[in-house]
């Protein structure tokens, strides 16, 4: 698999990772024997980057990801604290992210965590000097050998990547959220920041798998958050319309080249920015974890494509999430 440089990581890593909140909740019931045959087709795929965080199921993901990693020092493993306790910006301090950490580093059963992220606060926390201190403190301690930010807001990540000690800025990137490609990844680039693409299906929406007949699960996020209920409505259907986003697919379908699922499309589109480093699709089962991951093999999509992505954009998904986010 090709492989994209985490600059202040000092890692290299496989473009396409796995992102692991399903294997933790709010996807439907995962069991430890899935996830953990997932983790395996995904790593014997070539992916070396994991994303989790320590919300998921409560810390059932990280557990997962630390009885699967002892003995493979070539992963990188990511997680995100901070949404364990009520988001308030005065909950973002140095004795809150040593607990955090404390405990993310005995669920993942690691010395030194990869890279920590801050998990989408409240917006006051990034321009917060404190913070940044703290976890530069963190870097010094030898709790986390890096740390990043996951956001929800262009705005966000672009006061993150101006901090110097940012690795990483997490951030939904897909073909119907194009923002961040105007100001975030030129930014990232420019200051050697690492971007991992979030959300890169639109909670399956982009897999082409769904019509208006699909039902979901009540322990699943796209059922019970449609509006935003739990949180942020931006993390389900990366916040379009459900009814839109089938739309959209249809329209995005004809592009696709015949060698291509739809999922492998959506992926490779975003594998063709190459300021992104690494994009993280989550999946339940090994022949999804395998498919994704097949997407880094694919050669880049024509500029013809990449017109039908930017044209239904513009059509149909801009006027509901292109000033929201």
């Amino acid at each position: 698999m090709e492989k994209r440089r985490f600059e202040r990581l000092g890692r290299d890593v496989g473009v396409i990772g796995l992102g692991a909140w399903q294997l933790g909740a709010d996807w439907g019931d995962v069991s430890e024997e899935d996830a953990h045959a997932t983790l395996g087709a995904a790593v014997d795929a070539g992916v070396t980057f994991i994303d989790t965080a320590d919300v998921y199921g409560d810390g059932r993901s990280e557990q997962v990801i630390g009885s699967f990693i002892k003995d493979r020092p070539q992963l990188t493993v990511a997680t995100k604290m901070g949404r364990r306790m009520a988001q308030e910006p005065g909950n973002y301090t140095l004795d809150n992210f040593r607990a955090w950490t404390d405990r993310s580093r005995s669920n993942l059963g690691v010395e030194t965590l990869d890279l920590v992220q801050l998990h989408c606060p409240p917006t006051p926390v990034f321009s917060s000097d404190e913070v940044y201190d703290s976890l530069d403190t963190l870097v010094a301690e030898k709790r986390i050998a890096a740390y990043g930010v996951s956001v929800e807001k262009v705005d966000e990540a672009l006061a993150a990547i101006a901090r110097p000690g940012t690795a990483s800025v997490q951030i939904i990137v897909n073909a119907l959220r194009l923002k961040p490609l105007e100001k975030v990844l030129p930014a990232a680039a420019a200051a050697g920041v690492g971007i991992i693409a979030r959300v890169p299906l639109a909670s399956g929406l982009l897999s082409g798998r769904y019509d208006e007949q699909t039902q979901f699960g009540s322990d699943d996020h796209r059922n019970y958050n449609r509006h935003g209920e739990a949180f942020d409505v931006g993390e389900t259907f990366s916040g379009v319309d459900f009814s839109t986003g089938l739309e959209a697919v249809s329209r995005l379908r004809p592009a696709v080249p015949a060698e291509f699922t739809m999922a492998q499309f959506a992926l490779r589109w975003i594998l063709d920015h190459p300021a992104i480093t690494v994009v993280i699709p989550g999946a339940r089962n090994a022949d999804q974890a395998r498919l994704n991951a097949a997407a880094a093999a694919l050669p880049p999509l024509p500029q013809a494509a990449h017109d039908v992505v930017q044209s239904v954009y513009d059509e149909l998904i801009r006027p509901q999430v292109h000033d929201r986010w």
